[in-house]
């Protein structure tokens, strides 16, 4: 049995004293030890996550430019407007109703790739307790695939519940 288990922390709670033995007071580390452990199952440490629904935007902002990787949380219309403007300069921006006192926009962008054949995918996102973890999957175009030459600049624009929690990336295979 681990120690951090909530096992663990009945069978120290719970643990009788030997027939006719003479009662003793615990140490003070074992009590402080237990009153952690149970401070950090009160907390939802180790708490199951749960998935998060989102609806993904991408589409209807069309064709955008992200030259660099980029990644960001906007909170606001304003914020979001900054990001798209900075990366996609003199280039209209068709920006859809958002309602931002219940919602938020996470975006990811890959970058500059050298076909059509690269996708970005979200591929879960998941509430961890104290913060949300966005984890995506950036395609690549396999050997023989048919794709056309050219530059194309993949990323996902979402929407999440509002929150306030922060969101992490996770883009295995990336820095």
């Amino acid at each position: 049995m681990r120690w951090g288990s909530a096992g663990a922390v009945a069978l120290l709670i719970f643990v009788p004293a030997a027939t006719g033995a003479t009662p003793r007071t615990a140490r003070r580390s074992t009590c402080t030890t237990v009153f952690a452990l149970a401070l950090l199952l009160l907390a939802g440490c180790g708490s199951p996550s749960r998935d998060v629904p989102y609806t993904d935007l991408t589409r209807r902002l069309g064709p955008l430019e992200f030259t660099r990787i980029t990644v960001a949380l906007c909170r606001d219309r304003a914020a979001l407007l900054y990001v798209l403007e900075r990366n996609n300069p003199g280039r209209p921006i068709p920006l859809p109703n958002i309602d931002f006192g219940h919602r938020e926009v996470f975006l990811v962008a890959t970058g500059p790739r050298s076909s059509s054949g690269y996708r970005l995918q979200i591929v879960r996102v998941r509430d961890q307790g104290g913060y949300i973890v966005v984890v995506v999957h950036e395609r690549a175009p396999s050997l023989g695939e048919t794709v056309q030459a050219g530059v194309t600049y993949p990323f996902r624009l979402i929407l999440l519940p509002r929150n306030g929690k922060p969101v992490k990336l996770k883009w295995p295979g990336r820095p």
